[in-house]
């Protein structure tokens, strides 16, 4: 987690969008969120994240591959004390284990 939240920002983040659809609304924490063709909007507490995501190549390493998204992050109307909070949830719920 990081300790301020620009109020935009990009993300390079791993997994399919089926993955990350199936992830995304549970992080926004109940909050109301539209979702649209590779995009969402999220209301949270009198502003607006908006999320836009597209798919990147795949990670290689050695002969695995890993599919991954690119997620622009755009924050309007919410002050940094909101941007946190609601980011710290979401970053938590959206962290996969390994083992």
């Amino acid at each position: 987690m990081q300790s301020d939240y620009p109020a935009r920002f990009t993300r390079d983040t791993g997994g399919t969008e089926a993955e990350w659809l199936g992830r995304l609304v549970g992080a926004c924490n109940g909050q109301p969120i539209e979702i649209g063709e590779r995009r969402a909007t999220i209301a949270i507490d009198g502003g607006v994240l908006a999320l836009a995501w597209r798919p990147l190549p795949p990670r290689r390493i050695a002969l695995m591959s890993m599919p991954r998204l690119e997620v622009e992050f755009v924050f309007e109307n919410l002050p940094a004390e909101a941007r946190k909070r609601f980011m710290r949830y979401f970053d938590l719920y959206m962290q996969r284990g390994g083992g």
